[in-house]
C-alpha cells in the first residue's frame, strides 16, 4: 500500500502487489524471458522496492484484506484501516501453479521450468542446458495471462539454442496452447506461423495442461474441444505457463466484475460505479493484453484522468487499448507487435514491425529495461504515442 499526496485533492491510496512488487524487491519481469534462455542474468531484473518508491510517498508494508469503496476505506492486516479520497488499484494478478496437479512440487524435479516466477525462471535455463533428446514442450493455459507472447518466446529461443548447440535434430518442439490461434492479431500471427513452419515446430491448439507427473516426465493435457479427452506427453524439457487470475482480495469485491477483475471504463480507467476509484494494469478488465507496455500507455491516461477529476473537470484523454509484445524469435531477432483494442496494428516505427529484426531485439533486451527503471517508474514514460505521431508525420 502506498500513500501519496497530489497537489490537488488530498490523500491518494495506491494498492500494488504481484506484477511489479514482491515484498522487499521490485522486479522487471519482462527480462525473465531472456533469463530463462540464458541471454540475461537474473540479478539486473531486481531492485530494492524502497529504491523505486518516489520521495514524499509513505510505503505501508502490509497486505490488503478488503476494499470498502462505499466507505472510502481499505482494510489491512492487523485490523488496520486506511481512509482515502481517491483510490488507485494496481494489484497485478496471481499465478496459480497449484491448479495444475503435480505442481508446484514438480519444480523440485529437473527438466521443468517457468519464466513466470522468480523461483522457477532459472530452472528453465537449467532444463534447456541439460536437454539431451526428446520432446521440448511449451504450454499456454486456459485463463487470461500476463504477457501472452512469453509462452512462445521461450519456445523460439529454445529452438535457436538447440540449433546453436547441435541438439536440434534430437529435439521435437511442441507448443500446446489452450487458445485457438497462435496470436490474436492477424498480421503478427501470419509472421509467426511462417517461422513455426520454417523451424519445424508442432503446434496443438485447444490443449490445456492439467497435470505434471514429474517422476515419470509426463505432462497431461485436456482437449478443450472434446470434453473428458486427455493426452499424455513424455517430455525431456517442460516450460509451464501457469493459470492466472485476479488477487484473492478482488474476488467478490464491490470494485470487481463477475470474474474478479477491477471494473473500469476502458477509455478513462475510472471505475464504472465509484468515481473516486481507478485501476491500472493486470488486475483490471480492460480488453487488451496485460503487458508492461499497456501499463505505460495506461499511466499516461490515468495521470490526466485523475488530475482532471481532482480539479472538477471531465476527463478528456482516452486510452485506445495500446499494448505491445516484443516477440523474441532468436537470440538476436524479434518481431515488435503493437496493437490496440480492436486488435489492429498500432506500430511506432515507420517500418513493417512484423518482420524479424535486430533493432526490435535490442529494444526488448536493452532499451525497454532502461525505459522502465528510468522512465516509467519515474513518471516520464507514458508510452510511445508521441514518438509514433512524430515518426509517422502526424498520420494515423
Amino acid at each position: 500500500v502506498v500513500l501519496s499526496n497530489f497537489e490537488v485533492g488530498g490523500p491518494v491510496v495506491l494498492l500494488f502487489y504481484g506484477m511489479l512488487c514482491i515484498f522487499q524487491n521490485h522486479y522487471y519481469q519482462p527480462l525473465w524471458t531472456l533469463v530463462g534462455a540464458g541471454a540475461k542474468q537474473l540479478a539486473p531484473s531486481s531492485r530494492p522496492t524502497a529504491s523505486v518508491i518516489p520521495s514524499g510517498v509513505k510505503w505501508i508494508q502490509s497486505r490488503v484484506q478488503k476494499l470498502d469503496p462505499d466507505k472510502n476505506c481499505v482494510h489491512l492486516e492487523n485490523n488496520q484501516k486506511i481512509s482515502y479520497k481517491y483510490l488507485i488499484i494496481a494489484l497485478g494478478l496471481q499465478l496459480h501453479f497449484e491448479k495444475i496437479k503435480g505442481l508446484p512440487e514438480g519444480f523440485n524435479s529437473p527438466k521443468i521450468g517457468s519464466n513466470y516466477s522468480i523461483h522457477t525462471v532459472e530452472k528453465t535455463w537449467k532444463a534447456l542446458q541439460d536437454f539431451k533428446e526428446g520432446n521440448a514442450i511449451f504450454t499456454f493455459p486456459n485463463t487470461p495471462v500476463k504477457c501472452a507472447g512469453a509462452p512462445q518466446k521461450i519456445m523460439y529461443l529454445s529452438e535457436a539454442y538447440f540449433r546453436k548447440t547441435g541438439k536440434r535434430s534430437k529435439a521435437n518442439i511442441v507448443f500446446n496452447t489452450a487458445l485457438g490461434v497462435i496470436f490474436g492479431v492477424q498480421k503478427y500471427a501470419d509472421a509467426l506461423l511462417e517461422i513455426i513452419k520454417a523451424r519445424d515446430i508442432t503446434v496443438n491448439y485447444k490443449y490445456n495442461l492439467v497435470e505434471v507427473r514429474a517422476d515419470k516426465q509426463e505432462a497431461v493435457f485436456e482437449n478443450l474441444d472434446k470434453v473428458g479427452e486427455t493426452k499424455v506427453y513424455q517430455y525431456e524439457m517442460l516450460h509451464v505457463t501457469p493459470p492466472m487470475g485476479p488477487p484473492d482480495v478482488l474476488l467478490n469485491s464491490p470494485v470487481s466484475d463477475g470474474a474478479g477483475w477491477v471494473d473500469l471504463n476502458k477509455e478513462t480507467l475510472q471505475h464504472k460505479k465509484y468515481p473516486n476509484v481507478f485501476g491500472i494494469g493486470d488486475c483490471t478488465n480492460l480488453p487488451t493484453s496485460k503487458t508492461a507496455a499497456a501499463i505505460a500507455g495506461q499511466s499516461g491516461v490515468l495521470d490526466k484522468t485523475i488530475s482532471s477529476i481532482m480539479k472538477g473537470k471531465t476527463p478528456s484523454k482516452k486510452y485506445d487499448g495500446y499494448t505491445s509484445c516484443p516477440l523474441v524469435t532468436n537470440y538476436n531477432r524479434a518481431i515488435l507487435a503493437e496493437f490496440d483494442y480492436n486488435a489492429q496494428p498500432l506500430e511506432t516505427l515507420p517500418i513493417d514491425q512484423s518482420k524479424e529484426r535486430l533493432i526490435s531485439f535490442h529494444m526488448k533486451a536493452d532499451m525497454m529495461p532502461y525505459l522502465y527503471w528510468y522512465g516509467l517508474l519515474k513518471g516520464y514514460w507514458g508510452g510511445p504515442a508521441p514518438i509514433r505521431k512524430l515518426l509517422h508525420l502526424g498520420l494515423k
